[in-house]
């Protein structure tokens, strides 16, 4: 599902974000990046999604090399990908189901087939009685809730998290790392970065670990994560 080949990420300014790193996870599997603020997490999980491009090296997603994907298929590439974000992005000027349905509407899903989806999504993340909330009457955890069942909305077979618990509590961050398990358990594939070595040490699943943008040679199997 992901494979990185000695992947370089130089910004402008000459700061390093990520040195050879090389990495597998495949498909079904369920990985930790772990490492200090700074390491290169994000820049790893923008640069899967392709949002950023490598400065050297090579990546594949769902046996697709990012670097040779042709402009015009970028859009369809990144339908396949989930993204979840810490600071939940949701727009407080419409209510939860809109914000849920935003990916929906981007793919050109017609309208009762998109209410049906948002509604199944927001079931999965135990807030379909909030789908008429404005999200700024949530809690932190209800928001971040919202912002993954918009990143699962349109069932994507890949899974991208960046600090979904980063500013939650400890009870909230372990319901929020149990709805990535039961993503997974179902067959999706994920990778998620993560700070709280506490928590992730106990869910039984393979954790990466950056530092300073380096990584060694990794190869994350379905079986391994499995559990």
């Amino acid at each position: 599902m992901i494979r990185l080949q000695r992947v370089t990420k130089r910004f402008d300014g000459g700061s390093e974000a990520l040195s050879n790193v090389s990495l597998r996870v495949d498909a079904g599997a369920l990985a930790f990046l772990t490492g200090p603020s700074g390491a290169g997490k994000s820049t790893l999980l923008r640069l899967i999604a392709l949002l950023e491009r490598p400065t050297r090296g090579r990546i594949i997603v769902n046996g697709r090399d990012l670097e040779t994907l042709p402009r015009r298929e970028v859009p369809q590439f990144r339908r396949g990908i989930g993204l979840v974000f810490q600071d939940h992005r949701l727009l407080f000027d419409r209510p939860v189901h809109a914000n849920v349905a935003l990916p929906l509407e981007i793919l050109g899903y017609r309208r009762a087939e998109a209410r049906k989806r948002v509604r199944a999504a927001l079931d999965k993340v135990g807030l379909l009685q909030k789908e008429n909330a404005q999200p700024q009457t949530l809690s932190a955890g209800e928001q971040q809730r919202v912002g993954i069942a918009r990143a699962i909305v349109h069932r994507p077979a890949l899974l991208l998290a960046d600090e979904p618990t980063g500013n939650l509590d400890p009870r909230l961050s372990r319901e929020i790392m149990q709805l990535f398990l039961d993503f997974n358990r179902v067959g999706v594939t994920a990778l998620i970065a993560s700070h709280n070595l506490e928590l992730i040490s106990g869910l039984g699943k393979p954790i990466l670990h950056l530092e300073s943008g380096n990584l060694e040679a990794r190869h994350v199997t379905q079986a391994r994560s499995a559990g």
